[in-house]
């Protein structure tokens, strides 16, 4: 299995933990497909959601909780 170098740094603001990933531009096509962002199945979702944006079938949520 080959390797892909990345970097992550944690930060800490507020009171909360983030953690920030960073890679080289020309490393993104193989994170993409290790996440399997080319399958059939992940494009058809990408469809799927771009269509309903665009019928408004989308609301903002900010909490778990407006999900309640």
């Amino acid at each position: 299995m080959n390797t892909l170098d990345v970097t992550v740094i944690k930060k800490k603001k507020a009171g909360k933990a983030t953690f920030t990933v960073e890679f080289d531009a020309d490393r993104f096509e193989q994170v993409a497909a290790a996440l399997g962002m080319f399958s059939d199945d992940f494009l058809a979702s990408v469809d799927r959601a771009e269509a309903d944006i665009q019928a408004g079938r989308v609301q903002k949520v900010d909490s778990l909780q407006d999900l309640l």
